[in-house]
């Protein structure tokens, strides 16, 4: 039971009084306005925060965990010079040690800034899943594939079958598995067509970054005479649910695929803005019927994992762009954060809610930040003016795991220490 002093449902549902929540475990069982009725005495689980407003997890659709062990080691570049010249060479010295503890950074670095469930497309995954697990955070993993070669090919099938078989559902069902191919120009056509069976075979859904860049889709069309998206459909990946990361340049065409082969994209649109690769037409997207979340990619393009930022940029920078200020209002903008996203990367039909029968993942803010006040629109106050600084507690299916600002499941002084050591290690 939480008693709260105002609670966000969803887009449609701001209650701006006091209300109580009802929890059943891992899932909300219900909600009421007013305060509890402690009538025969109070509830044995009753959290009384009646200077808090409760919000659903916010949902990250798109990123790399562990790069937050690269976060600015590669700022101002362009992304194909940021990944040859700075990214690719670190990361060859990436151990699975230094994956598990990025990955429990980035879990740090999250929960406290009201993020509650992410995915994460990466390498050596068992040991971020590790980290998953013990954070008490929610996540939906891939092992990020390539097929440079046979032999890359093949590792990934057996590294991806693995994974599923090692993660798939663990930690109480907090963690769910996709299979990770990166994109077109690093998997060669066969080799998506094999990961599109290989997930058929597992059931489990994809996902993979399309479309990010200009030349990545000059590239396509002059190899294959198609472009990213195109291709993708032609060698059978849009036969799997498929969430698409990015999706900056796209043709009328493209998006009429991706409409109606039903494909999920993960919007980032800071790491778009940073790398330089511009600006996705999400109003487009919307307007087609395209199920859209917000990521941040990962930390070392961003260069943080704060989705209230992402939530009010993707609110604000779509109006400047059409130069019409009621493209993407509030409410739109917390549901691509919330259940929209959610349901861009394939969890339960509630989740990224507070209403019944949906996930126990709750976000309760300091109401009593200047960002809340007045209350003259209690959700337009959530998109346009909180932060991560507001974020006070966070529950991940039904668990409590940050207490007035600080965490609960992640010993941050050991993570601080790690992250200097391995940092030392990558520079040397």
């Amino acid at each position: 039971m939480i008693e709260v002093g105002g609670a966000i449902i969803d887009k449609d549902t701001v209650i701006a009084e006091p209300v109580y929540l009802v929890l059943d475990g891992d899932i909300i069982e219900r909600y009421e306005r007013g305060t509890y009725p402690c009538e025969g005495g109070e509830p044995v689980n009753l959290i009384r925060k009646p200077n808090r407003v409760a919000i659903p997890g916010l949902v990250n659709t798109h990123g790399h965990a562990a790069m937050t062990l690269l976060r600015g080691a590669g700022d101002d570049l362009p992304l194909m010079t940021w990944l040859n010249e700075r990214i690719f060479p670190l990361e060859d010295k990436l151990t699975e040690d230094a994956i598990y503890w990025g990955t429990q950074l980035a879990a740090w670095e999250m929960l406290v800034s009201g993020t509650t469930t992410y995915t994460d497309m990466y390498m050596m995954m068992d040991h971020a899943a590790k980290a998953v697990a013990e954070s008490g955070i929610r996540a939906v993993l891939s092992v990020g594939v390539v097929g440079f070669n046979d032999v890359s090919r093949e590792n990934g099938m057996q590294r991806s079958r693995s994974f599923h078989g090692n993660w798939h559902r663990q930690a109480s069902g907090r963690i769910t598995v996709t299979l990770g191919p990166h994109a077109p120009y690093t998997c060669p056509p066969d080799y998506l067509t094999e990961i599109a069976e290989l997930a058929k075979e597992l059931d489990v859904p994809i996902q993979i970054h399309l479309s990010e860049t200009q030349t990545e889709v000059v590239n396509s069309q002059g190899d294959h005479s198609l472009t990213p998206i195109a291709l993708a459909e032609k060698v059978g990946l849009f036969d799997v649910p498929t969430l698409a990361a990015h999706c900056v340049h796209v043709t009328d065409a493209d998006l009429d695929i991706m409409a109606r082969r039903g494909v999920r994209i993960a919007h980032n649109p800071q790491s778009n803005l940073k790398l330089g690769s511009g600006i996705a037409p999400l109003p487009k997207m919307l307007e087609k019927g395209i199920v859209v979340g917000l990521g941040t990619d990962g930390a070392a393009s961003n260069n943080n994992l704060d989705m209230f930022e992402e939530m009010r940029l993707a609110a604000t920078l779509h109006k400047g762009v059409a130069q019409d200020a009621e493209v993407i209002p509030a409410a739109v903008a917390f549901d691509l954060a919330t259940a929209m996203g959610a349901k861009a990367c394939f969890l339960g039909q509630l989740h990224g809610t507070l209403k019944p029968g949906a996930a126990a993942d709750i976000v309760l803010l300091d109401a009593a930040s200047p960002h809340l006040l007045p209350q003259h629109n209690l959700l337009s106050n959530v998109v346009y003016a909180c932060g991560a600084d507001d974020v006070r507690d966070v529950f991940v299916a039904g668990r409590q795991v940050v207490s007035g600002g600080e965490p609960l499941t992640i010993d941050v002084e050991r993570v601080r220490a790690e992250v200097a050591r391995i940092k030392e290690q990558l520079v040397k």
